[in-house]
């Protein structure tokens, strides 16, 4: 699996990503109002594109060539070229993005959902009545009883990340999957541990999935990453895995983190003190 994260340096990253904009109506930042937001819309466009185009294709693929489609429920799939000649990789792909971050994951076989978060992103609600709104009870009742309100505001945002990312792992997205209906509970693995910068070691904890009322809507065989990535933000990565179906537990999540800028900068990330990771089973 190989995670892209761009933070939005417009003035350096702007000028090389022209070239691979489409005319498609869909897809004409030109017809956006507001430099920052055309420069926005083309950066994060320009990450999926050529992310995607260099992921298991060897850079064959030209990232101008590259069609998208959406499912029933709004999640962009790629429009593979029907051709006798090419036979299309079984790719999966997601992206999320804040106002000073774009992250894109690529997966083979397996879906994928990711989500960022700033980690200083203001609530304008008070933290536990908005939890109660859209937060399950167990998840609710885990944050009442953290009494340092800046320890409460960052589980309460890791939390709305993971769930982000699960939900756009199944592909449905909150407004078919509303968060209430399951809760993001964390499990001790003895069997792994987290090999940090500074060779420190730290105990590695699972993420499980637990349904509130519909279990028909959930699936169990997932595996998550929660990372902060840059100092600076959270991202919550979930992709299906059908070993954890077959009972072979405690599977390590395979991870690449590059550092990115299309067209003029790509640096591996992982296993730096730029990537930390806090949950999951995680192997860099």
């Amino acid at each position: 699996m190989n995670i892209r994260c761009c933070q939005r340096n417009f003035s350096s990253a702007l000028p090389p990503l022209v070239p691979i904009q489409l005319p498609s109506p869909r897809e004409n930042v030109n017809r956006m109002s507001g430099d920052q937001l055309k420069k926005r819309a083309l950066l994060a466009r320009a990450l999926v594109r050529t992310t995607i185009a260099r992921y298991q294709t060897n850079c064959e693929i030209n990232p101008r060539s590259l069609k998208f489609r959406k499912n029933i429920y709004g999640k962009p799939e790629v429009e593979w070229h029907k051709d006798d000649n090419f036979s299309p990789p079984p790719l999966h792909f997601n992206i999320s993005h804040t106002s000073s971050m774009i992250a894109c994951g690529v997966t083979i076989n397996a879906p994928i959902g990711i989500d960022v978060e700033e980690k200083q992103r203001k609530l304008k609600n008070n933290i536990i009545a908005f939890a109660q709104r859209y937060f399950s009870p167990y998840e609710v009742k885990l944050l009442t009883s953290i009494s340092d309100p800046e320890v409460r505001r960052q589980e309460f945002i890791k939390l709305w990340t993971l769930k982000e990312a699960y939900v756009k792992a199944l592909g449905k997205g909150f407004s078919a999957m509303p968060f209430k209906t399951f809760t993001i509970q964390f499990r001790t693995s003895t069997l792994r541990r987290f090999h940090l910068p500074g060779n420190s070691v730290s105990e590695a904890s699972e993420v499980i999935v637990e349904s509130s009322n519909d279990p028909g809507n959930l699936t169990n065989n997932c595996l998550f990453a929660l990372l902060e990535v840059a100092g600076s933000h959270y991202a919550a990565i979930c992709v299906e895995n059908d070993e954890i179906v077959r009972g072979e537990a405690n599977t390590p999540m395979k991870l690449t983190v590059r550092k990115t800028i299309p067209f003029v900068e790509d640096v591996c990330v992982s296993g730096t003190d730029a990537v930390l990771p806090l949950r999951g089973i995680i192997e860099q």
